[in-house]
C-alpha cells in the first residue's frame, strides 16, 4: 500500500549497513562454507554461507544459524533449534523466514535459510527513529499476516516479537524471523526458565506471572509494543531494572500514543492501545482480525505524511 516515495526512508538506511561478501571462507559446517559472521547471541552464531560445492567466487546467498558449542548438551536449547527447524519447514508464507535444511538430530546443530536483503527493523529505527505512517502500518500488517499463518496453520505462538526479529527489505517487504521461542499454547512454563529470556521490553503481562499461560494474544501485545515504538520513536515502558519493567507491563498505563505523535488518526491510536491492553480478553481476538483492520487503516492513511 505504501508508495515508492513513502518507502524511500527505508532504502536510505541500508547503505551504511550493507557490506560486500568476503570470498574466503572462515570455516565450514556440514556441506556449508561459512563466509562471514553476521551476528551472535548467547545461544547461537549466524553466518553468511555458500555450499561447499560452490565456487569461492560465487556470492554467498544463504544464512546458517549454528547453536553454540556450550549448548550442545542442553536439551532445552536443542529443542528450541528443532522447533525452529520444524516451523520453518512446515510453513510456507511470504512473510515468514523459511528453513531450507537443518541438522538438529546431533551436534553440530544448525539451520539453513536464504539470505534476506535489507536490515532489521531495530536497525532501521535506530537510524530513522520514526517512519511514515503508511510504511509503519504496511510493515505491521505484513508481520501480523505472518502471525496469522503461524497461529492458525501451525498452532504455535512466536513468543518473541520485536524489531530485531523483523527484517525489512529496501522495498519494504517484511519478514518475521527467529522461531526459537515458539511454542504451543498448551505448553506452560515459567518465563525465567528459558535459556535466554525474550526481550522484556516487548513481553506481554500475562507471560511474567507465576506460570506462563500463553495464547496468541501474547504475540499481539508484543506487536502493539512494536507498533507503539514505530509510531512514537520510543517504547511504552522503560526501566533499567527487569523487576521494574515487569511491574510496568503488568500495572502501568502507557502514555497516550497521540500525545507523543500529534495528528495520529484516532483509529490507529485505538488499535495500538487495544493491542496493549493488560487483559488479553480486551485485545483483538486474532491476528487475522488485526490484519484486516490494518489493511483498512492503510487505505485510510494512504496519503498521510
Amino acid at each position: 500500500m505504501a508508495t515508492v516515495e513513502q518507502a524511500a526512508p527505508l532504502r536510505a538506511n541500508f547503505a551504511a549497513t550493507s557490506s560486500s561478501d568476503h570470498h574466503k571462507a572462515v570455516g565450514r559446517i556440514g556441506p556449508w562454507q561459512l563466509v562471514r559472521l553476521l551476528s551472535e547471541s548467547e545461544l547461537t552464531r549466524v553466518y553468511l554461507a555458500r555450499p561447499l560445492s560452490a565456487s569461492p567466487n560465487q556470492p554467498a546467498s544463504y544464512v546458517v544459524k549454528v547453536l553454540r558449542k556450550e549448548w550442545w548438551r542442553d536439551p532445552q536449547a536443542i529443542e528450541m533449534q528443532r522447533r525452529a527447524a520444524w516451523i520453518g519447514r512446515q510453513l510456507s508464507h511470504p512473510h515468514l523466514l523459511p528453513v531450507l535444511s537443518a541438522n538438529v538430530q546431533e551436534a553440530p546443530y544448525y539451520l539453513v535459510s536464504p539470505k534476506l536483503t535489507g536490515a532489521s527493523l531495530a536497525t532501521i529505527l535506530e537510524k530513522a527513529n520514526r517512519l511514515p505512517l503508511p510504511v509503519t502500518l504496511w510493515i505491521a500488517r505484513q508481520i501480523v499476516e505472518a502471525l496469522a499463518a503461524l497461529h492458525e496453520s501451525a498452532g504455535m505462538i512466536h513468543s518473541d516479537i520485536k524489531p530485531s526479529n523483523i527484517i525489512v527489505s529496501p522495498e519494504g517487504h517484511a519478514t518475521l524471523i527467529d522461531f526459537g521461542f515458539a511454542h504451543a499454547p498448551s505448553e506452560a512454563r515459567h518465563w525465567s526458565t528459558r535459556p535466554v529470556v525474550g526481550t522484556l521490553n516487548y513481553i506481554a503481562p500475562e507471560v511474567v506471572t507465576s506460570c506462563l499461560v500463553a495464547s496468541v494474544s501474547c504475540d499481539l501485545y508484543s506487536l502493539g509494543v512494536t507498533l507503539y515504538e514505530m509510531i512514537t520513536g520510543r517504547l511504552p515502558f522503560c526501566a533499567t531494572a527487569p523487576d521494574e519493567l515487569v511491574r510496568l507491563h503488568r500495572e502501568a498505563k502507557p502514555e497516550c500514543v497521540r500525545h507523543l505523535a500529534p495528528g495520529l488518526p484516532k483509529p490507529v491510536a485505538s488499535l495500538v492501545h487495544r493491542l496493549l491492553a493488560k487483559d488479553p480478553l480486551r485485545r483483538p481476538d486474532s491476528a487475522a482480525r488485526v490484519a484486516e483492520e490494518l489493511m483498512r487503516l492503510e487505505i485510510e492513511c494512504f496519503s498521510a505524511r
